[in-house]
């Protein structure tokens, strides 16, 4: 058996004839738009706000290429990550037959998203370090599951899978794997994007929510094989990317020197919290890390939580998530904010 994309894509989407909006047509220069039924005038705000954006995001995706080392053809822009997720299964899974298998503790829009299309999601349940469990998985599979999310570093563990069994999967399942790699710029593992030729059943998801520090404009990333690209493109509404957003993200690439300079200051933030925090009698075990937050094992996880709250200090409580019993997730911040962190935990009773 081997991958074949086309037995995996629903019917009425390989039936399904785009809608085509008037800058999907044109192409080329022009003065004088008459063809988007626009306000010809103007904007109250900016001036060719009254345009229509770039149904494609050429520029922004020639820019992101350049930086990623990954080609224009191989990558599609959505509305946060969650477009993405949502865009693959409208995609792949056919609602009331096919199932996506998830493995938690996991980012929980999979199964948010798999339930609005209502598609079944079947668990098979990281083991007790936060790995896969080949096995698991392996009996999950069956012949209507078509998804396999992975997300690596993992949301809310926040530890990298091994890559030989990540590998595996890649290897032995001729459905669709995506990984889910919001965090990866605060790894010190190598990104599976520079895999896609090898693996044509591959999907890499990243973002500019974390690294770029732009979460307030909802630009998600994916990466793929042409064939699985031009049919997302297919699947997403017409102008999902707006402009401001857009213009936004292009100015941001400028800055690539400074981003790194903030991954650096962050996962050194990560190292000094953890080794202050691991000395607290309170604190019983914080987990590997290879993202901007970590997992904290506390005494009494509900009673701390708030008693931060109580100090103005929000973190996030998962110790009702399988596996993460009595756990705080914790998200680095600036050093003040941490120093704040810190001595709050230091003195809770």
């Amino acid at each position: 058996m081997s991958f074949d994309l086309n037995s995996l894509v629903r019917e009425n989407i390989k039936k399904l004839v785009p809608y085509s909006s008037a800058r999907d047509e044109f192409k080329g220069e022009a003065n004088v738009f008459l063809d988007a039924n626009e306000n010809s005038l103007g904007s109250p705000l900016i001036k060719w706000y009254n345009r229509y954006p770039d149904p494609l995001q050429l520029k922004v995706k020639e820019k992101l290429s350049a930086i990623k080392g990954v080609p224009v053809n191989n990558i599609f822009l959505g509305n946060g990550s969650d477009e993405c997720i949502d865009v693959l299964i409208r995609t792949f899974c056919e609602p009331g037959i096919d199932n996506i298998i998830i493995c938690p503790p996991t980012y929980g829009m999979y199964q948010v998203s798999a339930d609005i299309n209502n598609v079944a999601v079947k668990k098979a349940k990281l083991t007790s370090d936060f790995q896969l469990d080949l096995e698991a998985i392996e009996e999950a599979i069956d012949g209507d599951t078509k998804i396999i999310f992975l997300c690596s570093p993992n949301n809310p563990t926040a530890n990298s899978l091994q890559r030989a069994d990540v590998e595996a999967v890649l290897n032995n399942f001729f459905g669709i794997v995506v990984i889910d790699e919001a965090y990866i710029n605060f790894s010190r593992y190598k990104t599976f994007s520079s895999s896609l030729s090898e693996y044509p059943n591959l999907v890499v998801m990243q973002t500019f929510s974390k690294a770029w520090g732009l979460a307030a404009l909802r630009l998600g990333i994916a990466f793929a094989s042409q064939e699985i690209i031009q049919l997302m493109n297919k699947v997403k509404p017409p102008y999902n990317i707006n402009q401001a957003t857009q213009e936004l993200a292009l100015k941001a690439m400028d800055g690539i020197d400074q981003v790194n300079d903030m991954i650096r200051v962050i996962v050194e933030e990560r190292e000094l919290l953890k080794n202050e925090l691991s000395q607290l009698p309170v604190v019983e075990e914080i987990y590997p890390s290879d993202a901007n937050f970590f997992l904290v094992k506390v005494k009494d996880a509900k009673g701390m939580y708030n008693f931060l709250l109580s100090k103005g200090i929000v973190v996030r409580d998962r110790s009702k998530v399988e596996l993460c019993e009595g756990c705080l997730r914790i998200t680095i911040g600036t050093n003040e904010e941490n120093r704040q962190l810190f001595h709050a935990m230091a003195s809770f009773k």
